[in-house]
């Protein structure tokens, strides 16, 4: 083979020497954005691992959390987590669904234009001041209206959470519409459709994996929420039971870890419990991240949002 000549390799190199350290640094960022996730990860690892060596399995996974007694069942701190959250996507995705719509399909221009920054501009709004007027302002209404106990409960904290979520929702369902080709619908007009037949046979089956993907995002938002909701349910951690639990207090795992990581000892039983929580929430929002890879590479390979 023949070698380069010094011509080529003078070519190879960058023209500017400012292009060079932007390219290196822009590297640089990169690598370390995997890094600090995987060294998390190892810091879970470490603290956390402990947890499942010194707590028997039957204890770990029982329906009984009180670690004063050395009761660290994490299974209402689990179902906690999975009702408030379950609970608020089926309150925001069918919201952020028909958002979404109305955003891309219905509302004419200029309104698109108003509506789209100021649905972006929900999800700057702390979490703290959504705690707040949750406790204030919803609790009262859920323990009036609905005739709960205590407005502290698992619907006041899924009603919050919904609300976080909409923003993300609507921007990924949005988007998921829009790249939809201009041709299907004008194929579909021209067959004698009419427009909301268009919309809901066409439009948005052909961009169900897309929805599918702001269903997810939507999801890994709320589980991963802690200041709101420790604030608004009630942290009682007790197994939900039947649907009125919806109306009773529950804790999340992440509303354990911030109410409790400040009293604990280092290096106790408790400590590494907590941990342990949070290798488990960890890996349940690594799943759900996982999953929306997926379906992205999916639809890069198939050339579109179809």
């Amino acid at each position: 083979m023949k070698k380069p000549s010094s011509q080529t390799r003078v070519a190879r190199l960058p023209s500017r020497p400012l292009e060079f350290a932007i390219e290196s640094l822009i590297r640089v960022l990169g690598f370390s954005a995997i890094g600090f996730v995987t060294l998390i990860f190892i810091f879970l690892l470490t603290e956390g691992l402990p947890a499942f060596l010194q707590v028997r399995p039957g204890n770990l996974f029982s329906t009984r959390w009180y670690p004063t007694f050395d009761l660290y069942g994490v299974l209402p701190l689990i179902s906690g987590s999975a009702l408030v959250t379950i609970t608020a996507m089926l309150i925001a995705f069918p919201m952020g669904l028909f958002t979404a719509v109305f955003v891309r399909e219905v509302a004419p221009n200029w309104a698109r234009e108003v509506l789209k920054p100021l649905i972006e501009v929900l999800a700057g709004i702390p979490s703290v001041v959504l705690g707040f007027f949750g406790m204030t302002m919803l609790a009262p209404i859920v323990r009036e209206v609905l005739g709960a106990p205590t407005g502290l409960t698992a619907l006041t904290g899924a009603i919050i959470l919904a609300y976080m979520s909409l923003p993300t929702i609507i921007s990924v369902a949005e988007d998921a519409l829009d790249a939809v080709p201009k041709s299907y619908r004008d194929a579909s007009l021209a067959m004698g459709a009419t427009r909301w037949q268009t919309i809901w046979r066409v439009v948005v089956p052909s961009a169900r994996s897309g929805i599918l993907m702001a269903l997810m995002l939507g999801m890994g938002r709320a589980i991963g929420e802690t200041m709101a909701v420790m604030m608004v349910t009630g942290n009682a951690a007790r197994m939900p039971e039947g649907l009125q639990a919806i109306l009773k207090p529950v804790r999340t795992m992440t509303a354990t870890i911030a109410a409790e990581m400040g009293e604990v000892a280092h290096g106790s039983t408790h400590y590494h419990v907590l941990f342990g929580i949070g290798l488990i929430l960890f890996a349940i929002t690594f799943l759900i991240n996982l999953a929306v890879a997926s379906m992205m590479f999916q639809k890069r390979s198939r050339g579109g949002l179809r």
